[in-house]
């Protein structure tokens, strides 16, 4: 547990992540029914860009700052910025307008600017530090229940949701040897308990054959419609660095591959990225072909 997100809060790694997860968020408030959203490793919530953490770093900079510019410009073509507009508006609503904001949402104020009326939010998070931290982020907001727990066990305390329909947010911070093969297994057991949900699992791309196995036992566990979104800023010739970011999402809403194949090239260009490459392909159960 000595991973902290505030290092790194705001780079691109949660650009992608989070301009995904807005979209999905939109996605479910298009219908009128109540919806769950289950966050199982949390974080703080809420994070400071001018921090010592975020300022040690200056990934934002490379990241959600750098993006705003871009916006700020007219340097994102019509679709692009309609598809970033939910996440950037989210963004830009809890900081300073402009680029120079000086705070960012995680994930869990991300997804709780979304809720209207008998929609909930649960978060799960493990150091105790940063569970104090959330649960005074979100005192008294009765649509959030914050949980001190472990994400792997969030998933079997809190699916199926009553609301039977919703997203799970599944973001381990990979300090551990075994995260894929956990994430791998949350999946295979929070689908069997709930296989109408759509889920949202992030990954790091460091070693691309770590990528591609995981990609594989996903497309071997049976479970169908598997989506994989990769966005990365870096050749693979090294696996001692972060060369990029992948989602892996289950039952995608209709349509969220379009938008993808033409929101991340875009995206990747945006940030100003002249190596990798923006790739959308479906693991399991679809074809774009």
């Amino acid at each position: 547990m000595n991973y902290r997100h505030a290092f790194h809060a705001g780079n691109p790694a949660d650009v992608m992540k989070h301009a995904i997860l807005a979209l999905l968020m939109t996605r479910l408030t298009a219908k009128a029914n109540p919806f769950a959203v289950l966050d199982t490793h949390a974080g703080i919530g809420r994070y400071d860009l001018t921090g010592d953490e975020a300022t040690r770093t200056g990934e934002a900079a490379q990241g959600i700052q750098r993006l705003l510019q871009a916006a700020d410009a007219g340097g994102l073509d019509a679709a692009t910025a309609a598809a970033l507009a939910p996440y950037l508006d989210v963004v830009r609503a809890g900081a300073e307008a402009g680029p120079a904001i000086t705070t960012y949402p995680g994930s869990p104020c991300l997804a709780r600017a979304f809720l209207r009326p008998g929609d909930r939010l649960v978060l799960a998070e493990l150091h105790p530090e940063d569970a104090r931290t959330l649960k005074e982020v979100f005192r008294g907001d009765r649509k959030v229940a914050v949980h001190h727990m472990d994400g792997w066990t969030a998933l079997k305390a809190h699916l199926p949701p009553k609301e039977k329909r919703g997203l799970v947010l599944i973001d381990p911070p990979f300090e551990a040897a075994d995260d894929f093969d956990r994430l791998v297994a949350g999946l295979a057991l929070a689908h069997e308990r709930w296989p109408t949900g759509i889920y949202a699992l992030w990954y790091p791309i460091k070693d691309r054959a770590v990528a591609w196995r995981l990609h594989q036992r996903l497309e071997d566990s049976g479970i169908p419609k598997i989506l994989a979104a990769e966005l990365t800023w870096n050749d693979d010739g090294r696996v001692d660095r972060l060369n990029g970011s992948g989602m892996i999402l289950v039952n995608p809403p209709w349509q969220l591959d379009e938008t993808l194949q033409q929101m991340l090239p875009a995206l990747h260009q945006a940030l100003g990225f002249t190596q990798g490459i923006a790739h959308v392909e479906w693991v399991a159960g679809e074809s774009t072909a």
